[in-house]
């Protein structure tokens, strides 16, 4: 890991992502290195773990700055690139502060939108499927009339990302900036905290531990879930290309909640029991992108099927567990 004055040993710097240290950004960074690109990971560690940077900071084309991005951040340097995933996804997390949320997705982004503005840099923003709200439209189209509540629990972080896509399309039109803008789907894989919150996460941390698995209404709702190394492809592929409109991202192979239980529970111990509670507040009956513009602009589909990805996810937490004991 390179200290800040190092990096002028650069010509330019080729990528700084923000929220780097995260799940998704730490993946995206071990790709970038692949490509013997070099990469600045800008992070706060409210959420993110500098563990899962463990694998790039032995390169020496890497370099971490802790920083919060509510405050502007200045470099000399040319950037080429700028990748914007600095803002917690778990609802445990962005709802235990709900305006602190709000400022990352507003004050943050504006601060990532006038560094790309000083330097001419390409940006990627990494919204969210939240956004659709809470639709009985299955699947999800890009350009679909949402329902959402604004004093919604959800609404600090599904509002945040929405004025977010808003200002980063009016700073594209005043500015000419080169925009991308992803909505993102349930990801998982090898990385995602144990303790996210969220189900998959949760459905294995309790059979691990052998609980019961916590289901939440009758379990009837669906989700799609995508495996994180399908998912940083398709922000690589979306990167390099020309679109700037929002475009879905993730695996449209859908599956109920309880579906997804006694799955994780076969892999692990099949003897374990369920135990249901009330449905959260605004939690929506779908949620499944539909990826027709992805798969015939970019040529792109994800390949990991939920059952190959949950056992790499599960021989990650195993393995994680062993070298801590």
């Amino acid at each position: 890991m390179l200290d800040l004055k190092d990096f002028n040993n650069f010509g330019v710097i080729n990528n700084i992502v923000f929220g780097g240290a995260g799940f998704l950004g730490s993946h995206l960074i071990d790709s970038l290195l692949q490509k013997g690109e070099n990469v600045l990971c800008v992070d706060d560690l409210s959420s993110g773990d500098l563990d899962n940077l463990i694998l790039a900071m032995n390169n020496k084309k890497f370099m971490f700055l802790k920083h919060d991005i509510l405050e502007p951040i200045f470099f000399e340097k040319k950037i080429e690139r700028i990748w914007h995933l600095a803002c917690p996804a778990s609802p445990k997390i962005y709802q235990n502060d709900p305006l602190r949320t709000i400022r990352i997705n507003y004050e943050g982004t504006v601060n990532i939108l006038n560094l790309a503005k000083r330097h001419n840099s390409k940006i990627l923003f990494t919204s969210t499927s939240e956004i659709y709200g809470k639709t009985t439209t299955n699947p999800q189209i890009e350009n679909m009339p949402v329902n959402l509540s604004t004093s919604s629990p959800r609404a600090c972080y599904s509002e945040g990302k929405r004025i977010a896509e808003t200002l980063i399309s009016a700073f594209r039109e005043e500015n000419k900036l080169d925009v991308r803008v992803v909505r993102v789907f349930n990801t998982y894989g090898p990385r995602l905290n144990i303790n996210d919150g969220r189900v998959i996460a949760n459905f294995i941390k309790q059979s691990l531990s052998r609980k019961n698995l916590t289901i939440y209404g009758d379990g009837s709702q669906t989700r799609s879930f995508c495996y994180v190394g399908d998912l940083i492809e398709g922000l690589m592929k979306l990167m390099d290309s020309d679109y700037f409109y929002p475009i879905n991202l993730g695996n449209d192979q859908e599956i109920s909640i309880i579906e997804l239980a006694n799955l994780i529970k076969s892999k692990i111990d099949s003897k374990l029991s369920f135990e249901f509670c009330d449905l959260p507040f605004d939690d929506p009956k779908f949620r499944k992108p539909s990826l027709d513009k992805l798969t015939k602009i970019f040529d792109w589909y994800p390949k990991v099927n939920l059952s190959e990805g949950l056992d790499r996810t599960i021989s990650y937490y195993i393995d994680k567990s062993l070298r801590r004991n």
